[in-house]
Order: structure tokens, then sequence, then C-alpha cells
């Protein structure tokens, strides 16, 4: 028996695919949108996909367990309480799945979801793994917050938070303490808020080092749970319907993306709509010296999906730009991962601008800090106590489109984040919007961090 894990670092997400030797079958949990991995790990193996198992419908990423039953006649299995609109197996408390020398058993572990399952691997009659999907991170355990719609009482975070509770010391917590975690997601996600780096444990080693395994009253564990969690991105509900649905095959709906040709003048750019919003990955160098209008400087860097979806809403189209053929061709498929593929107007290389960015006279800023009126656009989570500037605003920038009139416009506008990138998207979203100059600080901002 062999488990592999599988990393997408754009997404700090883990799936695995689990070898009987003897039988030479796999079966594969939560898996990416691109199923080629698994496909080429097979024939590696000389082996045979044979299911495919969903520990819930993710909010953070699409999968390709539809493709995979489509293509390769893999069996899908996924909680009934699910619901999904696909042909499935029902895998839940009792259920066993016998593969080789491979035995999989279920667990009903809500709290991240309603219809959060784990999974607990066998093999020589005893207990060798756990998949435990967004219940058990290492270090943390899955928020629960990402479920809520409408007035039912049932998706309610502090529901969930108490189901988590159960679920952590009533299954989990049960494991012999040899066993191997294996979540679904890492240090990063923002399906947790205290990720471990590490991308395994042991229930063991959990029962001492993780938080959320501590001895403590449920009433404690809700508050702490609920508390502070990160900002939920636009595209979190979208995915979860669209994994309940079956996302379409990968190649065939990248296919259909429209290439426009490169823009190299104001003859190339008559094709694009002014009211298209402009996606420009290019590095904010390029951008602020020249751009074309409505357009974000959205660099293509470690995580644009969850940036991408997080500015734009689900079902509102967008043109993708960037600076090479081969760049544009990595971004696209990037977009895939999160189903964002289907909204792209076109995609094209740019090597053009009507427009520049104003720059910054940096020690202008430090001598004379009252000048300006400077805009934080991190997270309320990062903050704590700390802000960068004495007299700053904060607006999180996944709330900048809807919050920019709160900024006054009396003076210039400095933007800042913790590194530069943020703020690289969030200045370039303020120059289409206020009547005053913007500028971002970029990366300058280590100069005022103590």
């Amino acid at each position: 028996m062999k488990i592999k894990q599988f990393e997408d670092k754009n997404l700090s997400h883990y799936s695995y695919a689990i070898l009987s030797n003897n039988s030479r079958e796999i079966m594969l949990i939560d898996p990416v949108r691109n199923p080629q991995a698994y496909l080429d790990y097979a024939k590696e193996q000389n082996a045979t996909i044979i299911g495919v198992i969903e520990t819930h419908p993710h909010a953070d990423f699409v999968s390709s367990h539809l493709q995979l039953h489509e293509q390769v006649s893999a069996t899908i299995y996924a909680s009934k309480l699910m619901i999904p609109e696909f042909t499935f197996v029902g895998f839940d408390e009792g259920d066993v799945i016998e593969f080789g020398d491979v035995k999989l058993s279920a667990l009903n572990t809500p709290g991240h979801s309603p219809d959060s399952i784990s999974i607990v691997l066998t093999h020589e009659g005893e207990d060798k793994a756990v998949f435990t999907g967004d219940t058990l991170f290492i270090g943390d355990c899955g928020r629960p917050d990402l479920r809520e719609q409408g007035d039912d009482v049932d998706l309610k975070r502090e529901v969930l938070a108490k189901k988590m509770y159960s679920s952590l010391r009533d299954k989990l917590m049960l494991l012999g303490d040899q066993v191997i975690v294996y979540p679904a997601h890492g240090a990063g996600t923002l399906c947790g808020k205290a990720l471990s780096e590490a991308n395994s444990s042991t229930i063991g080693v959990e029962k001492v080092s993780n938080w959320s395994l501590q001895d403590m009253s449920e009433t404690e564990f809700v508050k702490a749970l609920t508390s502070d969690q990160p900002f939920v991105p636009k595209y979190f509900p979208y995915d979860v319907a669209l994994n309940k649905a079956g996302a379409p095959d990968y190649q065939s709906s990248l296919d259909k993306v429209v290439i426009g040709d490169t823009i190299k003048d104001t003859a190339g750019a008559t094709y694009l709509d002014p009211q298209v919003l402009i996606i420009d990955t290019r590095p904010s160098e390029i951008y602020k010296k020249q751009h074309l209008k409505n357009s974000v400087n959205l660099m293509g860097g470690l995580k644009f999906e969850t940036w991408l979806g997080s500015l734009v809403s689900p079902g509102d189209r967008y043109y993708l730009a960037a600076a090479d053929e081969s760049a544009l061709k990595v971004l696209m498929e990037r977009t895939t991962k999160i189903g964002y593929e289907t909204f792209i107007e076109k995609a094209f290389v740019l090597d053009f601008g009507t427009e520049s960015s104003a720059h910054l006279n940096l020690e202008d800023l430090k001598a004379n800090q009252e000048n300006y009126t400077i805009l934080d656009v991190r997270n309320e989570s990062e903050l704590g106590n700390r802000t960068v500037f004495e007299k700053s605003i904060q607006i999180p920038l996944p709330e900048l489109n809807s919050r920019f009139k709160e900024i006054p416009t009396d003076k210039p506008v400095v933007v800042h984040c913790a590194g530069g990138y943020r703020s690289a998207a969030g200045s370039s979203l303020l120059e289409n919007k206020l009547d005053v100059e913007v500028f971002d600080l970029s990366d300058n901002i280590k100069d005022f961090m103590a």
C-alpha cells in the first residue's frame, strides 16, 4: 500500500492517491481541477483509478471528480448529506470501501460543513491514517462560517462550531495516537486561521500541540473558533455550488476561452469593452509605466487565484492580460482552479497603455505623513493592535470596491499592505475610482515597519 500526497502551493491544498499494491488500484481523495497529475501517477504505477472520494463540497477550489468519473469511469463517493447533482455512491459512517489490501471507512465529521467526512485507512488490520479533509488540520481545525446562508439555522457558524467540537472529540480523538493525519490544506489556506507548515502529523502529536484538541468547554471552543477568522472570498459559495454540480471537463472548458490579439497600440485596444474590468497581471513596475483604463494590477503571484476570486464576483465578465504568451497560458490555467475561466471575456498579451501611475516621493512621505491619507488594505485578522502608521484608514482589499467612498479625497492617498502585492491591486483599483492622486507604497512598507 502506498499513499501519494499532491500539493498545490497556490491554494495550500493537499490531495491524495491511495494505491493498493496487490490489486494495482487507486482511490483519490479531494482531487484538483486538472486531473492530469493523477492520470500520470496511475500510468507510472501501472494502476487503475477506480474511485474518487470527496470529503465535502470544497469552497476554495474546484474538484475534478466528475471529469474522472466520465473519463476513467471512477466511482464518486461522498456523504449523502452533500446532496450532489451527479451520480455518486453514499459514503457515510458505517460505510466501507475495500480494494486490494486497503480498507477505507467513513466517519461523519461535521463542523467545517454539515456534510464533511473523514476517511480512516486500515491496512493489515491496523488503522494507519485518517484523511481529515477540512475538519482537522495540522495545528488547527476547519472554520465553521463558510456555509452560512439565509435563515438556515443548521448552517450558522455557532451551530457548526458545536458540531466541530463533537467531531474532534467524539470521532477523531478516539483514533489511535499512531494514526497519521493527512489534511486537505496547509498553512496559507483561508479554510482555517492558524495552520502549521507541516503537511502531516499524527493523532497523538495533535492531541498535544493542536489548540482545538485541548481540554476546554464547548462554550470556550465555540468562542475561540468563531473569532478572528479570515475574510471569505466572493468565489467561495460559487465553488461549493459548482462542486455539488460537478465541474465541466478541464481542457474543454479552457479551450473555450477566447484569445485576443496582442495589444500594442491604441488601434489594437479598440476591441475592448470599456465597461469590462481588465485584470492586468504584469509586474507592478511595468503596470505603473503604462496600463489601460479600468484595469486592476493583480500580479500573478502565489495567491493569484484567491485574490482574483476576491475582487471579481462570480458571473462578472473580465479581461485577463499578461506580459507574454507563456505567462498568459499559466494564468489562464490557474483561473480554472476556482472555476473562473468561464468568466473571461478575452485573454490577451498586453504591451501598451494610455495611463500611468503617480510616482511616490518616499522621502516626502517620511517627513510629512500628515499631508497624505494613508490606507491600509490588510485584513482585520492581520492587524490586532498593530497599525503601521499613527493615523491611517483600514479597508481590507476585498471590500475596497464597495467602500472606496469612505476614503477622503482632500489629500493624496497612499495605499499599503504587508509586502506590496495587495497594495498594487488596491492602488490601481482606486486610480479608477478617486479624483485624487493615488500612490502605491509597494515593498517600501518595510521602511515603516518596526
